[in-house]
């Protein structure tokens, strides 16, 4: 194995999560009784550029493929956080219908929506058959391939630059980061911007949220890292802010090295914040698996106690960081029998690995369970408000990371 950035040989192990399946590959009731694939979830350190990334085993044709079952615009919080954006970026770069936006990973149309209804010119990026086609019926041109620097250069040559180029928790999805960085700058325009947000290291680190781990995700990314690759890629980073979505992330702005946006004193201030926390050295890597497995052993303790006194714990949210969690702790249906999930691409289906069943909320207030796991840690106020009538009726609320939590 070999760094994706520096190609450095990678020898420090930062997180080893055992074997798990694609962590969105949820399977059909007939393809329970039919050979599950699991791969070796370990997560490296890169002594050399601090990279951390994932062991390669899976290919991204794999894990997203035209069946992918997440879509974007299923969280409220998420599609306000979106419009928000839009709104934010169409005046602060002074967008407009001679302006040309594009999304790499634009998955069902949850962001380019706004920039279509505010008359911006855009197109989507997606790989995935189910999530381009619900952006399509909204009117929103998709281009249904992988993005890198040979479709970067094709939409160039096209005569298709870009003043925005957005990619919203993509990032850390793409296995060639240098590819994929170079293509974004191959297709802006001489003063163009790309936003690039993703779950900050940083946070993951501090919060021990190693559930955010899945073959999906191949890097995890600090600052400094991101602004490595951004000048091998001929980018200049010039802005960052830190945003409270998926338990904490970054936004970076980027453009050619020599556009004219002139660099924010904010990215002085968070590379230092990471110095400060340790990242450029060998400390906090080492000590996260063990803190990782207190995380896995209270979540045992809590289901077998649960199971032991007849108590029901049902689960709300089938996300893929729940999937990580649950195939890392050995959680199957005799201690969870059941998640619900808003999603009506997941409902009927099973999660991965555990083949736990996915069902409807309705569910939830049929059986009425004594608690209540939220997977999806970074969204648990917005479902504890949505189960607010279980509340009323004595159920209580669970989230495993970075502590057990009841409330």
């Amino acid at each position: 194995m070999i760094c994706r950035h520096c190609r450095s040989r990678l020898t420090n192990v930062f997180l080893d999560l055992g074997r798990a399946p694609p962590s969105n590959a949820y399977l059909s009731e007939a393809a329970l009784s039919e050979p599950e694939t699991a791969y070796p979830l370990r997560v490296f350190v890169c002594n050399d550029c601090r990279l951390v990334q994932t062991e390669d085993y899976a290919d991204a044709g794999e894990l997203f493929s035209p069946h992918y079952a997440y879509f974007s615009s299923t969280t409220k919080s998420w599609l306000d956080h979106a419009a928000r954006f839009a709104g934010m970026i169409s005046e602060r770069l002074a967008l407009s219908n001679e302006s040309f936006v594009i999304e790499v990973a634009s998955n069902d149309g949850y962001l380019l929506r706004n920039f279509l209804t505010a008359g911006i010119p855009c197109l989507g990026i997606e790989p995935t058959d189910s999530t381009a086609a619900a952006a399509e019926a909204l009117g929103i041109p998709v281009l249904r391939k992988f993005f890198g620097e040979a479709l970067g250069r094709a939409l160039a040559e096209g005569g298709r630059h870009a003043d925005l180029v957005c990619g919203n928790n993509v990032f850390a999805h793409v296995p060639d980061i240098n590819d994929f960085t170079r293509g974004l700058a191959a297709v802006l325009k001489p003063d163009g911007v790309v936003t690039l947000e993703f779950p900050h290291l940083l946070r993951l680190i501090d919060e021990c949220q190693f559930d955010t781990v899945y073959h999906e995700h191949f890097s995890y990314l600090s600052l400094a890292v991101v602004e490595r690759i951004f000048t091998g890629a001929g980018l200049r980073l010039f802005d960052v802010e830190e945003l409270p979505t998926h338990g904490g992330s970054l936004r970076v702005y980027g453009c050619l090295t020599a556009a004219r946006h002139p660099t924010a004193p904010a990215v002085a201030e968070v590379l230092a914040m990471e110095r400060r926390q340790g990242l450029d050295t060998d400390a906090p890597y080492a000590a996260f698996q063990s803190r990782a497995d207190e995380v896995r052993d209270g979540l045992l303790s809590f289901l077998h106690e649960a199971k032991r006194t007849g108590e029901i714990v049902a689960g709300y949210g089938a996300a893929a960081k729940g999937n990580t969690l649950l195939n890392y702790a050995g959680v199957t249906q005799d201690l969870l029998p059941f998640v619900c999930d808003a999603a009506p691409s997941k409902q009927g289906l099973f999660m991965p690995g555990s083949h736990i069943p996915i069902l409807p909320p309705s569910v939830l207030f049929e059986r009425r369970p004594d608690f209540v796991l939220i997977l999806p840690w970074n969204i648990a106020a917005e479902a504890r408000s949505q189960l607010e009538p279980l509340a009323k009726t004595g159920t209580r609320f669970v989230t495993a990371v970075p502590s057990l939590r009841i409330f």
